[in-house]
């Protein structure tokens, strides 16, 4: 079970390795989308966070929804989501973002948000607005949402967990000793203790989170952030390749290669996970509306079997 590559590498610079070449997807699928979504005032945090695998998803007709604007209170030193003083918050933002569901007949919606500290709830009816909207109208829809700490109030997350969105997901994003340098408005234990209090408002809730690795972090740390989220019962992780945004941003410290990637996903179900996704370009929603599908089946499977 052992992930036998070396951590301790220098800073890496020049070309990305070869496993992050792509196809360059068709022009005119992705304008298509960007006007829809331009059209509707609609962000996704695939463009806002120049999320690599956006070519693909844009060319398949889908998105991860950014709602509560494209300006984010925090500075985490990984993220490409501007910073700064946010808009107010835009009230038909749930409507706008059901008519682009409809339009894109989508039947698995990600939706996620900028962190907005200066919002007495985070943005937690906004979100519970949005997964009712969609709900109320689209009754055969699944929604997952992957939301931010809300500050750790218990009463804006029993907000979203009330809406009833199928998946709840929050991400660790690193090992706690680079919290400091990456998050550093964030709290690991406060962020661990999110994804426990969602178990324990509703038993049946699927949980999810996410890393980036290549930020500077060690083997054993990766391996012990992978138990804490056994620990507090995390039914799904994905797990990707940090991509530094600008010369600005937290520097990649290590490209690590596919077949670790592999090792850690093969570890991570060894440990219980439902089920693990990790390879360099994973990212929150990747392979979301499949991951929420391999848990209803083993679910169906272990219910039958009771």
């Amino acid at each position: 079970m052992g992930v036998k590559y070396i951590v301790e590498e220098p800073l890496v610079k020049g070309r990305l390795p070869p496993w992050f070449k792509k196809k360059i997807p068709d022009a005119r699928l992705l304008l298509g989308m960007e006007r829809l979504l331009g059209g509707l005032n609609l962000h996704t945090i695939c463009e806002s966070a120049l999320c690599p695998n956006l070519g693909d998803c844009f060319a398949q007709g889908t998105a991860t929804f950014l709602i509560l604007g494209d300006v984010c209170t925090r500075h985490c030193t990984f993220c490409a989501v501007k910073k700064g003083l946010p808009s107010p918050v835009d009230e038909k933002e749930p409507e706008h973002l059901l008519e682009a569901v409809e339009k894109l007949g989508l039947r698995h919606v990600v939706i996620t948000s900028v962190t907005r500290d200066d919002l007495p709830d985070g943005g937690a009816s906004q979100f519970a607005k949005t997964i009712l909207a969609l709900k109320g109208k689209r009754k055969d829809l699944t929604v997952e949402v992957l939301i931010p700490d809300f500050r750790g109030s218990l009463e804006s997350l029993k907000v979203v967990v009330e809406a009833r969105p199928e998946v709840i997901n929050h991400n660790l994003e690193t090992v706690p000793r680079l919290y400091p340098e990456v998050r550093p408005q964030a709290d690991y234990r406060r962020s661990l203790n999110l994804l426990s209090l969602v178990r324990k408002l509703d038993s049946l809730m699927v949980t999810k989170s996410g890393l980036m690795l290549g930020l500077g972090e060690r083997r054993d740390e990766i391996v012990g952030v992978m138990e804490d989220l056994r620990g507090v019962e995390c039914d799904l992780l994905t797990m990707g390749q940090y991509l530094q945004p600008s010369s600005s941003h937290h520097p990649v410290v290590r490209y690590l290669p596919p077949e670790e990637f592999s090792e850690y996903e093969k570890m991570g179900r060894d440990m219980g996970f439902a089920d693990v996704v990790s390879a360099p370009l994973v990212r929150s929603s990747f392979h979301a509306a499949q991951l929420y599908a391999k848990i209803k089946k083993r679910n169906r499977v272990l219910n039958q079997a009771e």
